[in-house]
């Protein structure tokens, strides 16, 4: 069998894959260019590939041989899940193991916020801080005691509310379905609607998957209905947001600020107005960007594969769309 990757992966997987296959790497530009990935997915049995590649029905109906795509990522928005599944062909994907570590990050942007960490370090390093700080210069807030609002509380979202207890804060969430009242107790969280969340919450924190449902659901008109001293972080996924709209919202001060991971296009540049305003912290779309997390991503993309061609269930397929679950 032969299998493509369409950027290289750590070395122990790639040697791991081809005690098994022949194995094809594309080294050239990313992400893969829709016309070569489709004139190099007509040979192949398997795919690993990344959120930024976009496998569409072109390119899964290109793969006349194909029989499974493993994605090195928790998102799949970026595959045509349905058509893949009409031909047959198995699609995975690595949840869990970055809960984590991306759960880790969203709690860091939420202290950067309202500490102004990233603020202060600009200072300095502009040589704008001349004399000592008095006593009500460059005050933040406390986290503790804070209302999150939770907008998804699948796997990253509990993990961000179990966090959020250290902090002692009030955490609501919204959610596509409900979670029982036995999890809610334990976690200790309050479920609300999504507009009660965003009126509601000191911080928003984005954790929902992107759908047809979600995209840019996040727009002026629910984000006037946030406290103007508010803050909203997203580490799910970019397209949740209207960019045009947040940034209207953040040079208007509608709230006070934002933390981004991702955005509706990426990687972006400076010529992006959000790269301009000064109450937005942004970082590159690095939620998995742990050492450990992103070994066992390319541990599992690769035990995905190797399953599912050998036509076994994959440790963690995709749903279609008809049975998708809330599974950020």
């Amino acid at each position: 069998m032969k299998i493509l990757l369409t950027r290289s992966l750590h070395d122990f997987a790639i040697k791991e894959l081809k005690k098994r296959y022949q194995v094809e790497v594309h080294a050239g530009k990313i992400p893969m260019p829709k016309d070569l990935l489709i004139s190099k997915i007509r040979d192949v049995d398997g795919l690993i590939c990344y959120p930024y590649d976009k496998i569409d029905a072109d390119i899964v109906k290109a793969g006349t041989k194909l029989k499974a795509i493993s994605t090195f990522s928790v998102g799949y928005d970026h595959i045509d899940v349905n058509s893949a599944s009409q031909r047959g062909i198995v699609v995975s994907y690595t949840p869990e193991v970055l809960t984590r570590a991306t759960a880790d990050l969203t709690l860091a942007l939420m202290l950067d916020l309202f500490r102004r960490i990233n603020e202060g370090d600009r200072i300095i390093r502009q040589g704008k801080w001349k004399t000592i700080l008095g006593p009500y210069e460059f005050l933040g807030s406390d986290l503790h005691g804070k209302t999150l609002g939770i907008f998804g509380m699948g796997r990253i979202g509990m993990a961000v509310a179990k966090r959020a207890r250290g902090f002692e804060m009030n955490v609501l969430y919204h959610n596509r379905k409900r979670i029982s009242a036995q999890m809610e107790k334990r976690l200790n969280v309050k479920y609300v609607s999504l507009e009660e969340l965003f009126r509601r919450s000191d911080v928003v924190s984005i954790h929902a998957p992107h759908t047809p449902k979600t995209h840019e659901i996040v727009n002026l008109k629910l984000i006037k209905k946030m406290k103007r001293t508010s803050f909203l972080v997203n580490t799910a996924r970019g397209k949740i947001i209207n960019e045009k709209d947040l940034v209207t919202a953040l040079k208007r001060k509608i709230i006070s600020g934002a933390a981004l991971d991702v955005f509706g296009g990426e990687p972006i540049d400076n010529s992006n107005p959000l790269t301009r305003l000064s109450n937005v912290v942004i970082t590159p779309h690095i939620g998995s960007a742990t050492i450990e997390t992103r070994r066992k991503m390319a541990e599992i993309a690769v035990q995905n594969l190797v399953l599912s061609l050998s036509g076994k269930k994959p440790i963690y397929q995709v749903r279609t769309e008809s049975s998708r679950q809330d599974l950020s």
